[in-house]
């Protein structure tokens, strides 16, 4: 019989549990501020002739093409294939300028949050407020960009006296100021703000809060056809949102500066009204949305690979 004052032990090392450090919640993880731009860049890649296709639309003369399909004819046989293009470097400045500032702003306070309430993720409430702040700071620092890419935009339906043949963004930029003084930079910087504010609040709020619902509600997984998803319905409501404010934004900046002297928004908003009737809030919302949907999927879907790679390469 066995002794049964001797009790067999384990060994220390065996009964001790390893210690492990848990990964962090990929919702934690802390990612470069430039993310948000790059994936922009990428995406205007793929949808500026759509954009370029709005902005012509919103500005039309009135002998022009009224359709998206008549517009994109009309460019090809005026300016080519490579004119669906026009003002494509400025494009890239803005994503450069303006995204990147809307993005990283929204992303790094959306973190900040986060890491004070470990255990609750950002009410909708927090996540408007963080994307107004974010949108405006990104629509003042992209404003130059901007001007510059909705006149490169629109300069190849001006009558040829009437253009201003920018070489590109840089050409554009020193050309404006140089003829037109350093304010030009800013004009319409108001109603781009305001659009800026609405379009980061109805894209950047309304995809977090749809992709939870897909996740949580839904029972979808962090994968491709969440993201997918969860884009297609910001990009709808921030087209139906930005709308107004976008073609009033547009009327502004491809104004001479000979014409935008002295007009105030409310002015401008009187004489459109007058014009055009109420119509006039909607214009191009067709364009808008086929250019600004698959800008909002591409842009995400962007985003969340390069934020899938970053958590590959850290080992997270």
């Amino acid at each position: 019989m066995a002794d049964s004052g001797k009790l067999l032990e384990a060994p220390v090392h065996a009964r001790v549990a390893p210690v492990t450090t848990p990964a962090p919640s990929t919702s934690k993880v802390h990612y470069p501020f430039w993310f948000g731009g790059s994936a922009s860049c990428f995406a205007a890649g793929v949808t500026h002739p759509l954009d370029l296709v709005k902005v012509r639309l919103q500005t039309r003369a009135p002998d022009a093409p009224k359709t998206m399909v008549g517009t994109f004819g009309h460019i090809i046989r005026n300016n080519g294939l490579f004119g669906l293009y026009n003002g494509l470097s400025a494009a890239l400045l803005r994503q450069m300028t303006y995204s990147t500032t809307r993005f990283g702003i929204y992303e790094e306070l959306k973190s900040r949050v986060a890491t004070s309430s470990p255990n609750s993720s950002p009410s909708i409430l927090t996540l408007l407020g963080i994307s107004c702040t974010s949108g405006f700071i990104g629509g003042v620092v992209g404003n130059p960009a901007d001007v510059l890419n909705v006149r490169m935009q629109h300069d190849a339906s001006l009558p040829p006296a009437q253009r201003r043949n920018y070489r590109h963004a840089f050409h554009g930029l020193i050309e404006m100021t140089r003829t037109e003084g350093f304010g030009s930079l800013f004009r319409g910087v108001w109603p781009n703000s305001t659009r800026a504010v609405l379009m980061t609040a109805s894209q950047l709020a309304s995809y977090d809060t749809f992709k939870k619902m897909c996740m949580e509600q839904a029972g979808m997984g962090d994968h491709l056809g969440t993201h997918f998803t969860a884009s297609f319905m910001a990009g709808f409501v921030a087209t139906t949102v930005c709308s107004p404010v976008d073609v009033i934004k547009t009327r502004v900046m491809t104004a001479s500066h000979a014409d935008g002297r002295g007009q105030s928004i409310v002015h401008l908003l009187r004489d459109i009204c007058r014009k055009e009737g109420l119509a006039w809030t909607f214009r191009g919302w067709v364009p808008s949305f086929i250019r600004l949907g698959p800008h909002t999927i591409a842009t995400f879907l962007f985003l969340e690979e390069h934020k899938k790679l970053y958590r590959k390469l850290k080992g997270i």
